[in-house]
């Protein structure tokens, strides 16, 4: 017969000391370290907000970090002024190519995830390339392409480019949302008489709200920032407002305040959107994780 010995309580004691000790050192060294990545983060967007309130004068004698001697909103009254067509151009063509590339994804990664048909894989894997195609290997044959379609220097062509391009990785993070459904759900659907559009509608949609929210906001920050595509397939008519920015520079001389300014406004639509929606983010990536694993 075995015989238990128990711990001393103080040594069981001392563990549990030691233990908590441990844990809060490690999460104090955790805090630096984001604190650090933070703030080595956050200097260039106080750069361009301290910069943004200067004088064109007081920009060119004084650090670009330093705090103004007189802030002034001069610089964002001329920045609005020369981008606020190219802003509602590039609240345009995101809403349009982020609604599309959405929807489109959607149903593929719906189809791919719920449905087995022959060269399904093929299919996916033939989808999912194109999100490893650079942009510049394709810049050539899109250009040729819009312009055959007389979309050049319109923002529907360019709807239609980031609609193309985007639907792939909306496609991909919405196959492995759709595979946390039960196949029974789907397959008890089938049976009672429900289409697959039915059950898209009625039961897919409503439960991945989240990943829904998750993916429409990464599709929007990523059409708002892009500027390759706009730089190519736009004119003065349709230029997104990256382009517009890009352009401000200026060939003699650039007016930093003005510049940071229309950075600003820029930057102004996702930080809100982020705000708004940082809720829903999180419980969609953490979600998409979860169907990672």
């Amino acid at each position: 017969m075995e015989t238990k010995y128990a711990m001393p309580a103080a040594q069981t004691g001392s563990t549990r000391t030691n233990a908590a000790v441990k844990t809060k050192v490690l999460h104090v060294v955790l805090y630096v370290i984001l604190f650090a990545f933070a703030l080595f983060y956050l200097i260039p967007f106080w750069g361009a907000l301290t910069t943004s309130l200067k004088t064109a004068q007081e920009v060119a004698v004084s650090n670009p970090l330093s705090l103004p001697e007189k802030a002034t909103f001069d610089a964002y009254i001329k920045a609005f002024q020369e981008l606020k067509g190219p802003l509602l151009n590039s609240l345009l063509i995101t809403l349009g190519g982020g609604l599309g590339s959405v929807f489109f994804g959607s149903i593929c990664g719906y189809v791919l995830a719920k449905f087995r048909f022959k060269y399904d894989n093929i299919v996916f894997v033939l989808m999912v390339s194109g999100i490893f195609l650079p942009y510049q290997a394709v810049l050539v044959p899109l250009f040729q392409t819009i312009r055959a379609l007389n979309l050049y220097n319109t923002i529907l062509g360019l709807v239609l480019v980031h609609t193309v391009y985007g639907t792939p990785m909306c496609a991909l993070m919405f196959r492995g949302f759709y595979g946390e459904i039960p196949d029974c759900l789907v397959q008890q659907a089938l049976m009672d008489g429900h289409g697959p559009w039915r059950i898209y509608r009625r039961i897919v949609l409503p439960s991945t709200k989240i990943a829904t929210v998750t993916v429409l906001v990464f599709q929007f920050t990523s059409i708002w920032n892009e500027m390759l595509f706009g730089l190519i397939l736009s004119g003065p008519g349709s230029m997104p407002a990256t382009v517009a920015l890009n352009n401000m520079m200026g060939t003699l001389a650039a007016e930093w305040n003005v510049q940071m300014a229309g950075s600003m406004w820029l930057a102004l639509p996702v930080l809100v959107l982020y705000v708004v929606m940082g809720k829903y983010l999180i419980r969609g990536y953490m979600a998409g994780a979860v169907a990672a694993s």
